[in-house]
């Protein structure tokens, strides 16, 4: 049995790990779409480093783009296997997809116009509405914590991973010449005290593990709570600097918890009476797709909606459909909160936003979630005196912040706890992936005092044999 990593390697990005069996087949995890590498993103984007028509089976950990994004690419190239993931994550799937073929479609219509004023060759989307349907059509559904055979010697189970909604580290037991090993992928983890969702399962024994590592050196700042961070902020943009808080965040799991956390401020009569809109129609569907599935919220959370049916919705809250309304939202003159997709500001109507109000020292742009370095996000966060947007050069004068104690993943101790089920001496190799480099490098560090004989930080495309 061969593993090849083609996404996320060395980099947060375009999750992507592919399994070669003594058989030939191909069991390939995740497929997920690269975002905010720059330069890069597009050459990364336009070609797997496989033939997608040789896959046989797909499984996928959880919908968020990074992960699932290239899903529709690969059916559009010749993938016709199974894509194997939980309820929820089908359900989202197709909510997301859908969105994200919308976004290259209107992105690319935009960009377009101005290079055809450039006199340069027009951009193709990677997939189109059609292509994201077809995938659709190929998701079966498994459900947690059951063992299912996905083909002859491979069984497939999901664990919770309480990054959002459906999330699921995946675990697969593979027989083969006498043999059974088990692999493990964690997805992406969550955090043990989410505001929203259970913490993640225990798992069995591996013999190799595949960890994701966006914050294998860090801790997340609990000292100030989500709630009390958010109000300094709307207080002092909205109230004191008469501007506007415009806050990029990602459809699944941010909004809802900046929602969730907008609602308890004003079940506490804390929450001033300020405009808050939503600029995401994907945002919105996100939000009433997590209600539907309660079983899955943290008994905090639970015990709140014996109070309070519906723990995101609040008087002052508008959720923006169409993009008329969205265009109208820059002419305001008013203060107002602008929450609106995506969360590294790459992509999405967030990114007209900031376009439209980066120039106004009143404004302020809050960042509330890990941003790749060389996304528009990224740059921002660094302190980019200027940024390029559509292609055009912008002075950044609006003030930009950080809510650094937000995050759906697992800071190091959530990591750690997450591995904690295991015996490291039984585990032949862990592989770490979804993370930075250097971050990967002290993360490596730190697992092997704890007891990993052998941790490996797999670059581009990189293939090894899983042995024994």
């Amino acid at each position: 049995m061969k593993i090849a990593f083609h996404g996320a390697a060395r980099t947060v990005t375009g999750s992507k790990h592919l399994l070669t069996l003594q058989s030939g087949k191909k069991i390939l995890l995740d497929c997920g779409l690269f975002q905010g590498m720059g330069k890069e993103t597009e050459v990364l984007n336009g070609e797997f480093g496989f033939d997608a028509r040789s896959v046989d089976i797909l499984v996928l950990s959880h919908a968020h783009i990074d992960h699932s994004g290239l899903i529709p690419r690969l059916v559009k190239e010749g993938f016709e296997g199974k894509i194997f993931a939980t309820p929820a994550t089908r359900e989202l799937g197709g909510i997301l997809l859908e969105d994200s073929a919308v976004i290259q479609r209107d992105d690319t219509k935009f960009i377009n116009k101005r290079r055809a004023k450039q006199g340069l060759p027009p951009y193709e989307p990677l997939y189109d509405l059609e292509d994201a349907a077809k995938a659709l059509e190929l998701f079966v559904e498994v459900n947690y914590d059951e063992w299912t055979t996905i083909t002859e010697g491979v069984e497939l189970m999901f664990t919770d991973a309480g990054h959002i909604i459906g999330s699921a580290a995946v675990h697969l037991r593979i027989s083969e010449e006498g043999k059974t090993r088990q692999l493990t992928f964690s997805g992406d983890v969550g955090r043990y005290n989410d505001a929203i969702l259970r913490s993640p399962s225990v798992f069995p024994q591996a013999d190799y593990i595949i960890l994701e590592s966006t914050y294998g050196n860090k801790l997340h700042d609990e000292v100030h709570g989500v709630a009390d961070t958010l109000l300094e902020w709307i207080e002092s943009t909205c109230i004191k600097k008469k501007g506007k808080l415009i806050i990029p965040a990602f459809s699944v799991g941010r909004t809802q918890e900046l929602l969730y956390a907008l609602n308890q401020l004003d079940l506490e009569n804390r929450l001033p009476r300020v405009p808050i809109y939503v600029d995401s129609p994907l945002s919105r569907e996100a939000t009433e797709m997590l209600k539907a599935y309660p079983q899955y919220f943290n008994k905090r959370i639970r015990k709140v909606m014996e109070k309070d049916d519906d723990p995101f919705d609040f008087p002052g809250l508008k959720f923006i459909k169409t993009v008329d309304e969205s265009k109208y939202l820059n002419e305001l003159p008013q203060p107002c909160v602008i929450m609106s997709a995506s969360g590294m500001a790459d992509a999405g109507r967030v990114k007209h936003h900031i376009m439209n109000n980066i120039g106004d020292q009143k404004n302020t742009i809050l960042l509330v979630g890990y941003c790749e370095p060389r996304s528009l996000g990224g740059r921002l966060a660094n302190g980019a005196a200027q940024v390029k947007i559509f292609g055009e050069m912008y002075d950044v004068k609006a003030e930009v912040g950080q809510m650094r104690s937000m995050s759906a993943h697992g800071d190091y101790e959530d990591l750690c706890q997450f591995l904690a089920c295991q015996d490291p001496s039984k585990v032949k190799t862990l592989f770490l992936v979804h993370g930075e480099y250097d971050v990967q490098q002290d993360f490596a560090h730190r697992l092997m005092r704890k007891g990993f004989k052998e941790v490996v930080i797999p670059e581009m495309h990189y293939q090894t044999k899983l042995e024994g």
